[in-house]
C-alpha cells in the first residue's frame, strides 16, 4: 500500500491539474494537407477540415486558430514548407471556444510567444478549457488558454501593414469571432472573410437557462453577415467553403483562384440561416 499511496496520489494531482484531460482529435478532420497561398499574404496552414490562417508581413505573422491539441505540429510543419518560421508569429487570433479550434492554441502560445487576443465573451471559456460551455457542458475539454488581450468589437489588430478587423458575430459561442481584412491580387483588393460559425448542433435555441439571448444572436450574426461584401470566403471549418473541392479546381485549373466566391458565402449564408430558422420554429413549437 505505500507504493501504491503516492502513484495515486500523483494521478489525482495531474488530473486536478487538467494536464492529461483533453479532447482527442476527430482523425478526418485532422489529415495532413499540403499548405499553399490563398490570395495575397493569406496562406492555408491547417489539416483537412479544422482551419488555420497565416497572414504574413515584413514585420511577422498573425495566426488565426489552432485545430485540435494534434493539429500543432501540421500547422509547424506547414509555416516551415512555406518559407516561413513559426517563432515569427507574433499574434495569435481565435474564431471560438471549441476543442477543435481552441485545442492547440496554449501549445502554440508556447512555441511562438505570440500575443494572444480573445473576445471578451470567449476568453473566459478559452482559460476554463472548454469547461462549462453553454451548449455542450463538460463534454468537450481543452488545454486552458489565458488571453494577453481582451478585444473590442471592430478592433483592427495591425502588424507589418496586415490589418485584421474583429468582428463579434455571436451564437455559436457567446463570444465567436469573424475576421476580415483586405488583400491585394493582380492589383485587385479583394475582401477576405474568415467566418467564426453559424451552425448549432444540438443546441437548445429555446429557453436555454445557460445562453437565454441565443437565438437573438443568431439572428443579429446572420444580419451582419448578409451586409458583408465578400471577396474571399474563408471558414473555421474547410467543409463550410468546400476546402477539398476548390484544392481539385486549383489542380485543374490554375490560373483561375476558386476561394474568390462571393456566391458561394451567400449561398453558404442563405442555407444556413434557412436551416437555423427551421430549428428555431421546430423548438418553439416542441416547448408549446
Amino acid at each position: 500500500m505505500k507504493r501504491v499511496f503516492p502513484v495515486f496520489l500523483f494521478i489525482l494531482i495531474i488530473s486536478g491539474f487538467g494536464f492529461s484531460q483533453y479532447t482527442p482529435a476527430e482523425p478526418e478532420w485532422n489529415q495532413s494537407v499540403e499548405p499553399f497561398r490563398i490570395a495575397g499574404n493569406v496562406y492555408y496552414v491547417g489539416a483537412s477540415d479544422v482551419t488555420s490562417y497565416l497572414i504574413t508581413s515584413p514585420k511577422g505573422h498573425i495566426l488565426i486558430d489552432s485545430g485540435f491539441r494534434e493539429t500543432v505540429p501540421l500547422i509547424q510543419k506547414n509555416i516551415v514548407k512555406l518559407g516561413f518560421k513559426v517563432e515569427d508569429v507574433k499574434i495569435i487570433l481565435s474564431s471560438h471556444a471549441h476543442y477543435d479550434h481552441a485545442g492547440g492554441l496554449a501549445e502554440l502560445k508556447r512555441l511562438t510567444k505570440g500575443a494572444f487576443y480573445a473576445s471578451p465573451k470567449d476568453a473566459g471559456l478559452l482559460e476554463r478549457g472548454g469547461l462549462g460551455d453553454p451548449n455542450y457542458g463538460d463534454k468537450y475539454p481543452f488545454e486552458p488558454v489565458k488571453a494577453d488581450h481582451i478585444l473590442k468589437n471592430g478592433q483592427k489588430i495591425k502588424l507589418g501593414g496586415s490589418i485584421l478587423t474583429a468582428n463579434f458575430t455571436p451564437g455559436h459561442t457567446p463570444g465567436c469571432t469573424t475576421w476580415t481584412t483586405t488583400v491585394k491580387e493582380n492589383k485587385q483588393a479583394l475582401g477576405v472573410i474568415f467566418v467564426c460559425s453559424v451552425s448549432a448542433p444540438g443546441y437548445s435555441l429555446v429557453g436555454n437557462q445557460k445562453y437565454p439571448g441565443i437565438a437573438e444572436d443568431y439572428l443579429g450574426t446572420f444580419a451582419w453577415l448578409k451586409k458583408q461584401k465578400v471577396d474571399i470566403f474563408l471558414g473555421a471549418h474547410g467543409s463550410a467553403y468546400d476546402l477539398e473541392g476548390k484544392l481539385g479546381k486549383v489542380a485543374k485549373t490554375p490560373a483561375v483562384n476558386p476561394f474568390i466566391d462571393p456566391q458561394g458565402y451567400k449561398t453558404y449564408i442563405e442555407e444556413n440561416e434557412k436551416a437555423f430558422l427551421e430549428k428555431l420554429a421546430a423548438q418553439k413549437v416542441e416547448k408549446k
